[in-house]
């Protein structure tokens, strides 16, 4: 990938799909994939899991190194499609991170937004291995948690988007929607 090609940065609620498109994405565009939550977790020796960081270390201490993970791609990467972990863009630091990355040509952001019911229905169906990969970020059950979680970040992640995907549809619909958008490799 050329110094120049800027980063495209998927953001978006747990559930909203993000991992499935940028594996995708990062395979149809012959594009090198980076899922920040796993970089995150690779810090973590003593864990298996997001929620095992959370329970040992705090969430502080998982955002603080989700902040450290994104900065070293914004640094290191070019071209590259980025799974931001779904709270990414509220740890310390990362929303002007992510802002002078826009600005600088050097990231291209994709809200994938779903309103809360579809994110329930997406949360409910997955399996119970997948559902403990989610820690509580409010103390209630997760699947509870939705409308608020929803209700404070969507604000904020609809400003640092260059693109929203809005919609129910399936993740392939999402898929072909962004693959097919050509701002993101012209750095619009």
């Amino acid at each position: 990938m050329s110094a120049s090609e800027p980063n495209l940065l998927l953001m978006g609620l747990r559930a909203s799909g993000k991992s499935t498109i940028a594996r995708a994405l990062a395979e149809s565009q012959e594009r090198d994939l980076v899922e920040l939550d796993q970089m995150v977790l690779g810090r973590f020796d003593d864990c298996e899991s997001v929620t095992q960081i959370f329970e040992r270390h705090g969430e502080s201490a998982f955002r603080s190194a989700e902040a450290n993970a994104l900065r070293r791609v914004l640094n290191e990467r070019h071209g590259a499609i980025v799974s931001l972990g779904g709270g990414a863009p509220t740890a310390p630091g990362v929303e002007s991170a992510i802002r002078a990355a826009r600005r600088s040509g050097e990231a291209i952001v994709v809200y994938l937004r779903l309103e809360p019911r579809a994110l329930r229905a997406r949360m409910a169906s997955q399996s119970e291995a997948d559902a403990e990969q989610r820690p509580s970020l409010t103390g209630a059950d997760p699947l509870d948690e939705i409308e608020a979680v929803f209700a404070a970040r969507d604000p904020l992640y609809r400003v640092l988007a260059t693109k929203v995907i809005e919609g129910e549809r399936p993740v392939e619909h999402a898929l072909e929607e962004l693959a097919g958008w050509t701002g993101w490799r012209e750095g619009a």
